[in-house]
C-alpha cells in the first residue's frame, strides 16, 4: 500500500479542527456552570445536551471502530443526556475530559501505521477507518457550531 502518513496527519488536523471553524476546546471552555443547561430561546439543546451528545456518539464511533463487541447504545435516545443540565458542574469538566480522551485514542489509531485506514470492518457493514474518521470530524464540526451559536445566544461566546 502507498505510504498514507499525510494523508493520516490531515485527518487528525481534520478532527482537532480550527481550519475552518472554532475548535472544541474553543467552544466549550469558560462557559460559566449557570449557563450549561440553558436552553437559549428557540434553540432545542442546551451547551450541555450537545456536549454530552458529542461525547457519547464520539465514544461510540471509537469502540465501534475497535471491536465486534461494542453495542451502541439505542437510537436516538441512547445518543442523548436525560436532562437539560448536569447534576452537578464538574459533571461538564468530567464530560469535556471524556470527550478529548476518546478524540486521542482515535488520533493515536490513525496514527498506527499497522491499521489500515480502508480495510472494511468485519462487524459492520462496509465502514472503514477512513469513514469512521470523517464521520467523527463532521459530527463533531456541526456540533462545534451548535455549541458556538448556543454561547453566541446566551452572550457568552468571546471569540
Amino acid at each position: 500500500m502507498a505510504d498514507d502518513a499525510a494523508l493520516r496527519e490531515h485527518l487528525i488536523q481534520l478532527l482537532t479542527g480550527g481550519h475552518a471553524h472554532a475548535t472544541f476546546d474553543g467552544a466549550v471552555r469558560a462557559l460559566p456552570g449557570n449557563r450549561i443547561g440553558v436552553r437559549p430561546k428557540g434553540v432545542p439543546y442546551s451547551a450541555w445536551e450537545v456536549l454530552e451528545h458529542m461525547r457519547i456518539a464520539q465514544h461510540d464511533i471509537l469502540r465501534f471502530s475497535q471491536t465486534a463487541e461494542h453495542v451502541s447504545p439505542k437510537w436516538p435516545k441512547g445518543y442523548w443526556p436525560a436532562t437539560r443540565a448536569p447534576e452537578r458542574e464538574s459533571q461538564w469538566a468530567r464530560s469535556v475530559r471524556a470527550f478529548r480522551k476518546d478524540l486521542a485514542e482515535f488520533q493515536e489509531m490513525l496514527r498506527d501505521p499497522a491499521q489500515d485506514l480502508y480495510r472494511k470492518f468485519p462487524w459492520g457493514d462496509g465502514q472503514t477507518l477512513l469513514r469512521e474518521a470523517l464521520l467523527i470530524a463532521d459530527h463533531n464540526a456541526y456540533h462545534i457550531g451548535q455549541l458556538v451559536l448556543i454561547r453566541r445566544l446566551l452572550g457568552k461566546w468571546t471569540k
